[in-house]
């Protein structure tokens, strides 16, 4: 049986490391490393799953990411560990559909960045009941015929449960073909079916959904940014030991 001492030990190299692999140039405040550890408390030990945390000026949002979709979830992380999203804005936020974020800050004098030419290939994953429910993660595109994603731009779905008549009617304008676990699924928990097959969903929102809806009915402009910025920093919670 190991002593209190090495399991004390065990847990506090467990938080450094996390909060070294999130941030390897920068050292945390401790409010920062408060935050994580509370985020951290929320992860199951034995969970198989990367979980990161999205703090913004409107509260915080933890999120999974899948293995299913490892390219996608190996791009998100290395970013986030880079620091790349740390100090940008949910540029584009459409209240009951989604927010968007990942898109460079303009330089000093207002000029806009030039976007990432680096594209992942598409990860299309509804075998495995992957949709863009409420909450759902996934990387945004332009429109290529690869339906290849951003390398730094995401999405979070926000929209709310429809009932049966109007996902029916969404769907005929839509020309979808819904199965019956999607049918449940937006029907109960919300997301956006006219996505699903179109873009890569690689995670989900587990803690912050009423941080997801505050940003989004935040007042947005005629581009559908938001008035007032909404910034974030992110954090890699945990190393899966299976991943490692």
């Amino acid at each position: 049986m190991k002593s209190p001492f090495v399991a004390f030990l065990a847990l506090l190299l467990f938080s450094i490391s996390a909060c070294q692999s999130s941030r390897n140039t920068v050292k945390l405040s401790s409010e920062e490393k408060s935050k994580i550890k509370d985020f951290q408390s929320l992860i199951p030990k034995k969970d198989s799953l990367y979980h990161v945390l999205i703090a913004t000026s409107k509260g915080d949002m933890m999120v999974k990411l899948y293995n299913e979709t490892p390219v996608h979830r190996d791009n998100f992380i290395q970013k986030v560990k880079e620091g790349y999203y740390d100090s940008l804005e949910f540029h584009r936020v459409i209240n009951d559909f989604m927010i968007q974020g990942g898109r460079p800050n303009p330089t000093p004098d207002g000029s806009p960045q030039p976007y990432s030419k680096e594209l992942i290939p598409a990860e299309f994953r509804t075998d495995q009941h992957i949709y863009h429910r409420r909450g759902a993660l996934a990387a945004a595109r332009t429109n290529n015929p690869e339906k290849a994603s951003s390398s730094t731009q995401f999405y979070i779905v926000q929209r709310k449960p429809y009932t049966l008549p109007q996902l029916e009617e969404h769907a005929e304008e839509r020309e979808l073909t819904l199965n019956d676990f999607q049918k449940e699924l937006y029907t109960s928990i919300g997301g956006t079916p006219h996505l699903d097959g179109a873009y890569t969903v690689y995670g989900e929102l587990e803690n912050g959904f009423d941080v997801l809806d505050k940003i989004a009915s935040t007042t947005t402009d005629e581009k559908d940014q938001p008035t007032t910025a909404i910034r974030m920093k992110m954090y890699l919670l945990n190393q899966p030991k299976q991943l490692k």
